[in-house]
């Protein structure tokens, strides 16, 4: 028998998994592609960070993150907040390569890129020209997540990553179609809850949660 969330009595202790998307960043806030362009956090994106962290105080046992300098930072926020948590890098969690795309906004893409843009858009298995594909990238997330599950079994872990590899956990854990993605937003600095349990199925807790952000301007 299939087990669902409706089944009260596992045999052991979940592993609660928070993805956390990083904060604001000058590409970000001019809605750039910005998957491998490293750039760091803006003085908004910083006290995002810093609301994240104090919402999160005391609640995480280890932090793993993107290597990515926004999601360092992020995570370097919360870990202050959380005493004896373990900053791990993990490549696994970056955000999709758009190749040609990055640095431009969807506009600019639609005009010099439009066949692959249409193309982009009606399948997951398609690239940007030189990037990569969503199904390229939520395996590599995947396989990132299996390390986070094995490595931290029954913990409270916390992965600080991006908008594609968040995107993808949670298409996962609901066993939708990647193409779900298309239908998903997810805010800066935004929370999401998964539980994973090993006897059943993931269980998705909370998505693009923000209160924490109400005070940031």
């Amino acid at each position: 028998m299939t087990r669902s969330a409706w089944v009260p009595d596992r045999s052991g202790p979940c592993t609660s998994v928070l993805l956390l998307r990083h904060g604001q960043t000058s590409l970000s806030a001019a809605k750039r592609y910005s998957g491998v362009t490293d750039v760091p956090l803006t003085s908004t994106g910083l006290r995002q960070a810093a609301a994240a962290a104090a919402r999160l105080a005391g609640t995480v046992d280890v932090v793993v993150t993107s290597p990515l300098v926004r999601a360092v930072q992020t995570a370097s926020a919360v870990a202050v907040m959380c005493p004896g948590a373990p900053v791990i890098e993990e490549p696994g969690f970056r955000e999709t390569d758009f190749g040609s795309w990055e640095g431009c906004t969807f506009a600019e893409v639609q005009q010099r890129f439009p066949d692959d843009l249409t193309a982009w858009l009606g399948s997951p298995s398609v690239a940007p020209p030189g990037g990569e594909s969503f199904v390229a990238v939520a395996a590599r997330v995947l396989a990132a997540l299996g390390s986070v599950l094995s490595s931290y079994p029954g913990r409270r872990v916390l992965v600080v990553s991006h908008v594609t590899p968040v995107k993808a956990l949670v298409a996962s854990a609901l066993e939708a179609p990647l193409l779900a993605m298309y239908r998903m937003h997810l805010d800066l600095a935004a929370l999401t809850g998964i539980d994973y349990y090993a006897d059943g199925p993931a269980v998705l807790r909370c998505f693009n949660d923000t209160a924490h952000l109400s005070t940031v301007t």
